[in-house]
Formats: C-alpha cells, structure tokens, sequence
C-alpha cells in the first residue's frame, strides 16, 4: 500500500480533530477525501505529509513511518495544500528551478520543461507568479507537487480557482497520474468526486463515514427503491399504485410516473408483470439512486 493510517488520533486542545481513523490509498487509484468543513481532513493530509505530528497512531507511506523517517516520507510525497503558498515576487521558471534544487532534481531544466507542458503554463513561464490569475497559480502549485515526480500526490483543494475550461484540463491531468500514482484529491465539487475519484472516504468529526465506491455508496444509502418508468399507452396511477410493495406514485407528465417502495425491493419485475398484464408497452424503466451530493448530506448532517 502506498499510504497506510492506523488509529491515527490528533488532538487540538479539548478538541478531537482527528478521532482514531484508519484507511488505506492504493497505487494507480485517486482516493476521494471528502467532509464538511473542520471535519478533520486537511489535518489528516497535514499528518501524512509531515507538516504536524499524530497525537497517537501511526501512518506509513511507501513503506516509511511519518514520524521515523519524515526525510523520506517527503521525499514520496507531492503536496498541494489548500492555501497555495507560492513565493509571489519569483518568476514561474525561477520558482520551478528552485523548488528542483530543493529536491536535488537531476536534469532540471528539462524536467521543468515537462511540468510546465504537463500543467498549460507555457504562456504564463516567463512569469511573475503574483501578476498570475489564482487558476494560474494553481497551476504552478500542480507543478512544484509533481516536478520530482512523487509516487503519492496530496491535493488539497486543487481546483479552487479555475476556470472551466482549466477545470477540465485539470481534472485530465489528475486522472492521468491517477492511473500510476497515488493520490488523494479533497474536494467540495461533487461533479469533481464523479468524474475524477476511483473511491471515496467521507470523515465527518474526525470520524470516517463511509469508505467504498461511489455506486457502492448510492446503492448503500438508498433508504428506499424508486422506479421511474414511461408507457406508451394511457396508464391509470390508481392500477399502478396496487402493485405489490409500492408505497406512492408520482405523475411526472404523460402516462410517466415515478413508483417508490416501502423497502429496497427491486420493483422493475412487478412493474414488467403489470405492463404485460394490461397490456401496454413500456417505453423506459430506469432504477434511481441517490446521486453523491445526496450520500454526502446524509452522512454529514
């Protein structure tokens, strides 16, 4: 695994930031991190990356304990904290040099070169970061967390800011190095979970949720079974509600309704067996869940 927490706990004051969570980010994966603000996540990436200390726990990524060996542990990580902190007054390439020397980056120039393609910035190189766009400087924040090419990826937020159009060039770039890195992305754009995340872990208080998938977590947390389903011909809402298990019908516009359950029962045979028993003809029958924003309210509220 490339980042293992057990029993971590941190701890601010009389306050349980982080109450005994344990998960696992696998390699070739981007693990969604999702909560509602103070819920304990940018304290746990904090954690990982070595910016504090557990109060009790431990975390190992690539094999090499936080505490033990942070030296190392840093070496295995690319960080992009949510407040992006950039060095305002240095040109983009300078600042991109100086983050390589740091890591004693062998062949700089060409790998800056790379990172400067990779992230859109070949416009904005030449430079000063602080006559950059917020989305821009989030940009060379992408940059600097991968230029010594980390085999886990901590981002915070990474899309804050965007336009879009960089958007969708973002969340490219991060499904690509999701297909051989780890990384685990934390954000508040539910679009972004569905399109980008592979699994999703919710903490809530300090305390992990749900950790699963996200039709894993549609199905799980759908408290009730809901069929929407069209006829062709003129169907009698009063014949449909008196087949077996269903709780209501709502009409949504001609001869297409909406049946919900009383229970997590499938209802699509019994609605197929009405259909062929009256005689009509289905045009659509489509099972709803909820979608993850719904999921995430529930768990959270």
């Amino acid at each position: 695994m490339s980042v293992t927490v057990r029993n971590l706990s941190k701890i601010y004051g009389a306050q349980k930031a982080v109450d005994d969570i344990s998960f696992q980010a696998h390699a070739g994966e981007v693990l969604g991190f999702l909560g509602p603000n103070g819920a304990g996540k940018t304290t746990t990436m904090k954690v990982i990356t070595c910016f504090i200390p557990p109060a009790s726990g431990s975390v190992d990524v690539c094999g090499f304990d936080v505490e033990k060996q942070p030296m190392e542990v840093r070496r295995q990580i690319g960080y992009l904290p949510e407040h992006n902190p950039l060095y305002k007054d240095m040109y983009v390439r300078e600042y991109l040099a100086f983050v390589a020397g740091v890591h004693q980056i062998r062949r700089p120039r060409q790998r800056i070169a790379e990172m400067i393609e990779m992230t859109g910035l070949e416009r904005e190189q030449h430079k000063q970061i602080g006559a950059l766009s917020k989305g821009y400087r989030q940009r060379v924040g992408l940059a600097q967390a991968m230029l010594h090419d980390p085999a886990v990826l901590i981002l915070d937020e990474p899309t804050s800011g965007l336009d879009p159009n960089q958007l969708a060039d973002i969340r490219r770039l991060i499904r690509q190095l999701g297909q051989e890195k780890t990384v685990i992305f934390s954000t508040h754009i539910m679009q972004e979970v569905k399109a980008i995340c592979d699994r999703v872990l919710i903490i809530n208080k300090g305390k992990i949720v749900a950790d699963d998938t996200i039709s894993q977590l549609q199905q799980r947390f759908s408290a009730e079974s809901a069929v929407t389903v069209e006829f062709q011909g003129a169907t009698d809402a009063g014949a449909l509600k008196k087949i077996p298990k269903v709780k209501d019908v709502k009409e949504l516009g001609k001869n297409r309704f909406q049946l919900t359950a009383d229970s997590k029962v499938d209802l699509r045979p019994a609605i197929f067996d009405f259909a062929v028993e009256k005689g009509v003809k289905l045009l659509e029958m489509k099972k709803e869940v909820f979608e993850i924003d719904e999921v995430f309210q529930r768990l959270t509220r």
